[in-house]
């Protein structure tokens, strides 16, 4: 018997490419975009034309980009999330109370998804926004779901997408990974220490459900400068502890 493909759809499969692509590079033209997937040029613009007809996609002088019809299916799908609905008002708190970034994350396909932010005021700028997916073991919030799925799960995860470096201070040795999220587990908060940004520090904590199972995780960020001593020690986790624990409350009973 012939092992089933990947992608049962193949055409299908080359469409999501070729926008996932157009993200990254953002924004490209046909002879670009063809170069960067090894794909014929007709096949390339058969496909863009077709998204640029759907709406899905603009065309800006012949180069390419993502169109804000994406921003309506990404919205749609993040409201109708009751953690983001539970979550968000807490993590402004969290943002106002420390002046720094309050994150929320959820994973899906074994990557991290960021669902909502927030500034503090002295927070710094930032490379993440809403809807950006990164690898879960280089962030503290990554971190703090992986320490609750199963060791079976992490696995799968770790065999999927690897673990790569992003910061020469990334975690990429899957013994030591496991090692910290054994300590995660004891110390109930994960700790980000420029894993993912250099000059940068993170404190998360999971969002579990009533069965320790983790629906996402919420963190604070800061430039390591100010995230010493006591300040990243004990201030910072104890803020980000007792907002998971108000949102977990709220998860169960609203």
């Amino acid at each position: 018997m012939s092992q089933r493909p990947k992608y049962p759809v193949q055409a299908a499969a080359t469409t999501f490419q070729i926008v996932e692509t157009l993200h990254e590079l953002e924004g490209a033209g046909v002879a670009e975009l063809a170069a960067e997937l090894e794909m014929p040029k007709s096949t390339v613009h058969d496909h863009l034309r077709t998204l640029t007809e759907a709406e899905y996609l603009v065309n800006e002088g012949g180069t390419y980009h993502v169109g804000a019809r994406f921003l309506e299916l990404g919205g749609f799908a993040r409201s109708r999330m009751k953690l983001y609905q539970v979550a968000s008002p807490e993590i402004k708190k969290l943002a106002e109370e420390t002046g720094e970034h309050a994150n929320l994350m959820i994973e899906e396909h074994g990557k991290g998804i960021f669902l909502n932010k927030f500034k503090g005021d002295d927070a710094v700028t930032l490379d993440t926004h809403i809807g950006k997916r990164v690898h879960l073991h280089t962030t503290a919030l990554g971190k703090a779901i992986l320490a609750h799925r199963s060791e079976s799960t992490v696995d799968e995860i770790i065999d999927r997408h690897g673990l790569p470096a992003v910061t020469e201070r990334t975690i990429t040795d899957e013994a030591e990974l496991k090692a910290q999220l054994e300590a995660i587990r004891e110390r109930g908060y994960a700790i980000d220490d420029e894993e993912r940004v250099l000059g940068m520090r993170c404190i998360a904590a999971p969002i579990c459900d009533e069965n320790d199972e983790p629906l996402g995780a919420i963190s604070v960020s800061g430039p390591t400068n100010r995230f010493t001593d006591d300040r990243f020690d004990e201030e910072i986790p104890k803020h980000v502890l007792s907002t998971a624990n108000v949102i977990e409350v709220n998860m169960t009973y609203s």
